[in-house]
């Protein structure tokens, strides 16, 4: 062979693995779910003088519909969480969903007060369900360095119901009936029922014998730091959020107090993104950030000289810290519980984790709709800021503190497998 015949080898490309994308119509029907859930929860506070007069109960009684809600997720969650741990998780969940529509239904359509929160209980039971099982069942869709995202997805429909359902339900209440606002979320449960069974994949339950006791959980170590700043944190922002009218009001801005959550919801939507996108390399920092947002956000509030620029930049540094909230806490008690299961400590811990973390979260939106109520009556509304920054100083203690299980400095929903 002559020189000029020479085979002159070509050097290939490497072939770049396929980009990892989320599985959106699953992870947002899971979002759906979170939404509808933690619409109904709160639906009746913008419905309160329609459902009393119907209802024939004084409007604070008919606000108890709202607590037994919290209640009843509170009471159940962890029990059943366990005795459901077997099932397949869509089953599981289609027959949370199917409960929580039927329920919504009887709401609508009972003229009895007794009736009427026994439907609101079993509410709260289907949706306490949901809410242990919703996290997990996000992060099993995807490999482990998409379970932030996964979960911020998932959990998005907190800060969309809070932001934009309520006020909707609102507005359907009043300008139709209150009862056609609870029809709506039975419809749209069905169609949520359909989408679930078409678009969400199947996972296994787990077996009898390799469950984790939900009383040994908290043995985990990372698990305690989590739970202490959910309880603190969650406390902290129930106290002022339920209480915000009556702060504005005295401020002299009773009238703005739709606006004022415009833009505290629309800060919040931006929060979850920033979160989606950043939570699995800074999980810790992107906590230590949220608490000392709503922290900048309550010293603002305590500001004697009231201003409706403060109030509005308050309310913008408490969007940003909260809304991804939920979703730093999930993930963070889904690490742990997952640390426990990969060193064979602990089958099913991850799922044990969130439903303590789901019971704790419902106990904090009752305990803190409470001692705000407490602290209206005896000290003010000027007491509310300073509450918040009573809970959130320790959080930050906490989170601070967990620096090697909880909220360790290097997350564990960060592994750069791939990357040089």
């Amino acid at each position: 062979m002559s020189s000029t015949d020479r085979v002159i080898p070509v050097r290939k490309r490497p072939v770049e693995p396929a980009k990892e994308r989320l599985p959106l119509p699953a992870l947002l029907a899971l979002s759906t779910a979170v939404f509808l859930t933690c619409l109904t929860e709160v639906l009746p506070a913008g419905l309160l003088p329609a459902m009393s007069a119907d209802l024939g109960v004084s409007e604070s009684a008919t606000g108890q519909t709202v607590t037994v809600f919290a209640l009843a997720i509170a009471l159940t969650a962890l029990p059943l969480t366990s005795a459901t741990a077997p099932w397949p998780r869509r089953r599981l969940l289609l027959t949370a969903m199917a409960g929580f529509g039927l329920a919504n239904t009887v709401t609508a359509l009972s003229s009895s007060y007794p009736l009427t929160l026994a439907a609101r209980a079993v509410a709260g039971v289907a949706a306490g369900l949901a809410w242990a099982l919703l996290a997990g069942y996000a992060r099993s869709l995807v490999p482990a360095r998409l379970h932030g995202r996964a979960v911020a997805v998932a959990l998005a429909g907190i800060p969309v119901a809070l932001a934009l359902g309520v006020p909707a339900g609102t507005y359907l209440g009043l300008t139709a009936d209150w009862r056609t606002a609870f029809l709506a979320m039975t419809a749209l449960t069905v169609v949520l029922l359909c989408w679930i069974t078409l678009a969400v994949p199947d996972r296994p339950g787990r077996p009898a014998g390799a469950r984790t006791p939900v009383a040994r959980v908290l043995a985990i170590p990372g698990v305690l730091p989590v739970l202490a700043v959910t309880l603190l944190f969650v406390l902290a922002h129930t106290l002022c959020y339920t209480y915000l009218a009556p702060y504005l009001h005295h401020v002299g801005m009773g009238g703005s107090t739709d606006r004022v959550l415009l833009v505290f919801g629309l800060a919040s939507l931006l929060s979850i993104w920033l979160v989606g996108a950043l939570i699995h390399r800074r999980l810790r920092a992107l906590t230590l950030v949220a608490s000392l947002l709503v922290a900048g956000a309550a010293a603002l509030l305590a500001v004697p000289a009231h201003s409706a620029a403060l109030v509005y930049a308050a309310a913008a540094l408490w969007g940003l810290g909260w809304g991804g909230t939920p979703t730093l806490l999930q993930t963070a008690a889904g690490d742990a519980g997952d640390g426990a299961e990969e060193d064979g400590t602990g089958g099913g811990a991850a799922e044990a984790t969130q439903a303590w973390l789901v019971t704790l979260w419902n106990v904090a939106t009752a305990g803190g709709g409470l001692a705000g109520g407490l602290l209206l009556d005896g000290l003010g509304t000027g007491a509310l800021p300073w509450s918040v920054l009573a809970f959130l100083v320790p959080a930050l203690a906490v989170a601070a503190g967990a620096r090697r299980h909880g909220f360790p400095v290097r997350a564990r929903t960060a592994p750069d497998a791939g990357r040089p």
